[in-house]
């Protein structure tokens, strides 16, 4: 049986990043924005959220039956005691999951919404490990925890590694709320963004940051410049739970935000879609908050149907506006589409499958939506040929 021998790291592809740093250590740690935004994160959550691997994966070519990666994870956690829970890494060929794996996360980013530290303490890589791919040669995606922040250290197996063949698939660029990020997801491959990319074979840069779906400047900049065939957009429930923003600011932002993408995508189609259903803010304003009689997680309104009448926003009055919104530029912009969120989930989906936080979709619900994404958006994309649209 040979041994495990360490392989280049630029022997690998990474996908689903906006950059891809060299660390001190050598390694490779891929970034869903690039330094300039960072340094424009407003506060210590966003920090976390945005440096964590949703939608990021390896692609390679290799006849291994075993592959290693050393892997310097940080995951977020309330204290520096509590016990993480395992990160899982998954293989998928041809658009299918062939192997899972899991490993702890070394490190950890000190963080809750009640003590809002954000520090990092340090600890050791880990190692995750494949076994029993075969013997013949395959082609890979290796997709990282969406929970983490990963960089790759060192990367073995044994049999030699090469480069994916060229990427020819549809290249769509999503921004989303934590519901696109994959909170309460199973895994990375059960996040709907990542549901929809494998049914329709397209490939996904992710920009979905949990609790950060908020319209900021350096999030539609960083759109602008990156390479995409389709730009989706998934806004309003952030705003709503942080009550952020009012119904005079949200209109004015949303064809900024639009009007920045179209700086660097003048003919690339966008896809502006609402929220999905969320009974407690549907009619009522945010913020969103956890309801005090219970001693599990559970949103409940802040607000009332009368703020909305005075100028905060429910998911109703934002769903209205973004329909508007598009509707007014269609006639200087061809290439943009409004997509009801609740065509992804709506009331009887809520009634089928709840969500069980009251605000969040389980494992079920992902996928759901990513499917009812991918049928409805990506497959007629690719099916009428969008992947040879000038952008490229």
């Amino acid at each position: 049986m040979t041994e495990p021998r360490e392989i280049g790291l630029d022997d690998v592809e990474v996908r689903g990043a906006i950059v891809v740093d060299r660390t001190p250590r050598g390694g490779l740690l891929p970034r869903r924005l690039p330094a300039w935004a960072r340094a424009q994160v407003p506060d210590r959550f966003m920090v976390q959220t945005t440096a964590e691997s949703a939608g990021i994966r390896l692609a390679f070519r290799t006849s291994a039956s075993v592959l290693e990666l050393d892997v310097l994870a940080t995951r977020m956690a309330a204290d520096e005691s509590v016990q993480l829970p395992p990160s899982r890494y998954e293989l998928t060929e041809d658009r299918a999951v062939v192997a899972r794996a899991s490993a702890v996360a070394g490190s950890r980013y000190v963080f809750s919404f009640e003590r809002p530290l954000g520090y990092v303490v340090q600890g050791p890589p880990v190692t995750v490990r494949f076994t029993g791919l075969g013997g013949a040669e395959r082609q890979f995606e290796l997709w990282l925890p969406y929970t983490d922040e990963v960089e790759l250290i060192a990367m073995r197996a044994d049999a030699p590694v090469s480069r994916p063949s060229a990427n020819e698939a549809l290249r769509w660029l999503h921004h989303g709320s934590s519901i696109s990020h994959g909170y309460r997801a199973d895994s990375t491959t059960g996040t709907w963004p990542v549901v929809a990319a494998l049914r329709a074979g397209v490939d996904l840069t992710s920009v979905a940051f949990s609790g950060n779906a908020m319209l900021d400047a350096f999030t539609a900049r960083t759109m602008r410049d990156a390479p995409a065939d389709l730009i989706s957009l998934k806004a309003g429930i952030n705003l709503v739970n942080g009550d952020v923003m009012r119904m005079r600011a949200f209109r004015p932002a949303v064809h900024g935000f639009l009007d920045t993408i179209r700086d660097g995508h003048p003919d690339t189609p966008i896809v502006v879609a609402s929220p999905i259903w969320c009974e407690p803010v549907e009619e009522s304003a945010g913020p969103t908050v956890q309801d005090p009689s219970k001693a599990y997680e559970w949103s409940i309104a802040g607000g009332t149907r009368d703020d909305v009448v005075a100028g905060r926003l429910s998911l109703r009055s934002i769903r209205d506006a973004l329909a508007e919104i598009v509707a007014s530029r269609a006639s200087t912009d061809p290439n943009l589409r409004y997509l009801d969120g609740l065509d992804l989930y709506g009331r009887a989906d809520a009634e089928r499958m709840p969500l069980p936080d009251n605000l969040h979709p389980g494992p079920d619900a992902q996928r759901h939506i990513g499917e009812r994404f991918a049928d409805l958006v990506l497959v007629p994309q690719t099916l009428a040929g969008i992947v040879d649209h000038p952008s490229r």
